[in-house]
């Protein structure tokens, strides 16, 4: 795997030469005339932009069915997040860690339950008006400037999303060296290499991605990345009881690893309560999913099955990687099951997790930054529609491969976008901080506030009625939650940076 990388990084190398020695052909033309078509090509898929607010009519043949929807909640929930739940169970403890992961998913239910009430506008069941995203829906039922301040939130949380991806995916490469090194030179020996280094290969490779054209319309992209979060999760949890049964006991304590006073026990239980908070939600991707339904039944009713089956069959998955991993190692569990070695056998097998963990990020790096690039180059062609840096595309032809076509904005900002993500990775290269800080940061406003709030406009609920307290104080406790896991996160943070 390592060494395909460099191949690939040697692409770009050689890229950049034919671009020196004019072996490419460059045609220039002016986008302008096209400005409606060059922007319904860069939608989003996750925060598409309408300018009939997001609200459709026009009849659309629709397939999904309940196992569709249900195959892609698990694909969208089930990623990096996994690993640090064996970290985030000897925090908690045997009690506190799997009831934890109950309450998430409990909370995730309740609120993807409210949310799916809102696809279908004014009458959940019967429109006759489709919400087409998220987004779009906050729009709808909260108005423009909450639609702002989601957008903001949104964009935060796919940004953070891929400072984690370089962080993970540079643990997972100096992982798959170490374990080479530990199987040759003995599980005692001095095997240490960087972050920086990976993370600079990391950030190479997405420079040269990020400018290929429509990668978020490529399907093979999400499959793959599907199938690769998968397989490491099963070896990760086939490692994880294959030790509990070598070790011939159930390791761990009610109260979790050990600290040196209840300050500390404090922080860390915070922070594990962000990385659990991090590895549930779907609510952004909800809606679009749901409108891949066809119906009848109601598409709501479908998508609220869909959901709880989803959410119980990766509440399983959890609670098996978690509590295998802390019952494997106990008090001595690593912050990630797989680069933290606890496992030095077999080495290949756990070289070849690794090698997935990358493939996955690779692209799911694109998948969560193909948004934000599309969210940025669309407002710039509105804000600066006579600007040629903005507008005028050049079209490559290599050698063997079809043309295609880029701007210098594209060019700039992604560039600019995939260096301040590595930078910052390097700077921060603390998974389960980072992890934390980024569920606890994005779980209530994205989770739980503005679906509770759409779901008020949607039944038209009234103040100081029974169903409008009962979701006020569920809305408050996830709030505390939120907060708690921040502040946890935040201090992990600071102490792995400066402790």
């Amino acid at each position: 795997m390592f060494e395909e990388i460099k191949y690939l990084v040697s692409f770009a190398f050689i890229l950049e030469h034919c671009l020196l020695e004019n072996t490419i052909t460059i045609v220039v033309e002016s986008k302008t005339s096209d400005m409606g078509e060059e922007e319904e090509d860069n939608q989003s898929p996750l925060l598409p932009s309408s300018s009939s607010g997001g609200v459709s009519t026009v009849p659309v043949k629709r397939t999904g069915t309940i196992w569709t929807a249900i195959a892609h909640i698990i694909t969208g929930v089930i990623g990096a997040g996994v690993l640090s739940l064996a970290w985030s169970t000897a925090q908690l403890g045997w009690i506190a860690g799997p009831i934890s992961m109950f309450v998430f998913a409990g909370i995730t239910l309740v609120s993807t339950s409210l949310l799916c009430d809102c696809y279908m506008y004014p009458d959940p069941e019967h429109g006759p008006n489709r919400v087409k995203s998220y987004m779009d829906a906050v729009r709808l039922y909260l108005g423009e400037k909450n639609h702002k301040v989601c957008g903001v939130i949104a964009q935060e949380s796919l940004y953070g999303t891929a400072i984690a991806y370089v962080i993970t995916s540079a643990s997972s490469i100096k992982a798959i060296q170490k374990s080479n090194c530990y199987h040759r030179e003995g599980h005692n020996a001095p095997c240490s290499y960087g972050d920086t280094y990976y993370m600079l290969l990391f950030g190479a490779l997405q420079v040269v991605m990020s400018q290929i054209p429509d990668f978020q319309n490529m399907e093979w992209l999400s499959v793959v990345a599907a199938i690769m979060s998968f397989t490491y999760s099963f070896i990760g949890f086939a490692l994880g009881f294959a030790q509990v049964i070598e070790n011939g006991t159930i390791k761990g304590s009610i109260t979790g690893v050990p600290t040196a006073n209840i300050a500390d026990k404090l922080w860390l239980a915070f922070q594990a309560l962000g990385d659990i908070a991090f590895a549930y939600p779907y609510s952004i991707i909800l809606i679009e999913i749901q409108d891949t339904l066809k119906s009848p039944p109601p598409e709501n009713k479908t998508m609220e099955k869909a959901s709880m089956i989803a959410i119980f069959t990766t509440t399983f998955f959890y609670l098996c990687c978690g509590c295998l991993g802390y019952a494997a190692f106990g008090n001595n569990t690593p912050g990630n099951l797989l680069t933290g070695f606890g496992f030095y056998e077999p080495y290949w097998l756990i070289d070849f997790a690794n090698a997935c963990i990358v493939l996955h990020l690779v692209g799911g790096y694109q998948i969560f930054s193909q948004p934000v690039f599309a969210f940025v180059e669309r407002w710039c062609t509105k804000k600066y529609p006579s600007s040629g840096f903005v507008n005028n595309f050049y079209t490559f032809k290599l050698p063997l491969l079809p043309s295609f076509q880029i701007s210098p904005l594209k060019l700039c900002f992604r560039t600019a976008y995939v260096a301040s993500t590595t930078a910052i990775a390097m700077i921060f290269p603390y998974f389960n901080q980072v992890l934390g800080l980024l569920g606890a940061l994005n779980f209530w406003p994205l989770t739980i506030y503005f679906p509770v709030e759409m779901y008020f406009v949607q039944k038209k609920i009234q103040p100081w009625t029974r169903k409008w307290i009962i979701l006020r104080s569920f809305s408050f406790f996830c709030l505390l939650v939120s907060i708690v896991g921040l502040i946890g996160s935040i201090q992990g943070l600071i102490s792995a940076k400066f402790g």
